[in-house]
């Protein structure tokens, strides 16, 4: 068994949502809950981890989907989907995302530069991997005091996230 650190390649401001899913119907169950959000602009890709072994892929932008399909490959987990999103917050698509049947697990959602921890082990004479976890950013430097909530509270209501 070896366990390997995998870098999501992206642009810096980019956001993506990792997930684990059971089946090939993923790709489009996924492409039908993030097309309920207008302008959002995605791209997604999907590992199998039996049959074909493809990576399966949709979205309505070629670069987003090109991007996924980049990085699902470099992960390589069996029944692993990243989701890269434009004109778009993971929290405007995440309860959308979870609410897919097939959908098992949601790793991380962020635009933070983030590895992924895969291990790889042999199974039956072939190779498989799995993800152990997600390293999202960094770690913290303090505790927030009374100006950093104002700061906090007042972005979240200019971008109306907030009243």
């Amino acid at each position: 068994m070896e366990i390997k650190e995998i870098a999501i390649e992206k642009p810096d401001d980019m956001n993506f949502i990792l997930g684990q899913s059971h089946f090939i119907k993923t790709v489009e169950d996924l492409y039908e809950a993030l097309a309920t959000v207008p302008g959002a602009r995605f791209g997604l890709a999907f590992c199998e981890a039996s049959g074909p072994r493809l990576v399966r892929a949709d979205g309505n932008d070629e670069e987003l989907q090109q991007l996924a399909v980049d990085n699902a490959r470099d992960i390589g987990a069996g029944h692993s989907f990243i989701v890269f999103l434009d004109d778009c917050f993971p929290i405007s698509v995440l309860n959308a995302i979870k609410n897919v049947p097939e959908v098992c697990h949601i790793f991380c959602a962020t635009a933070n530069p983030a590895r992924i921890i895969v291990v790889e082990s042999d199974i039956e004479g072939e190779t498989g991997r799995g993800i152990l976890g997600v390293i999202d950013g960094y770690a913290p430097t303090g505790v927030e005091d009374e100006d950093d909530v104002a700061e906090r509270t007042d972005f979240l209501r200019s971008i109306g996230y907030k009243r």
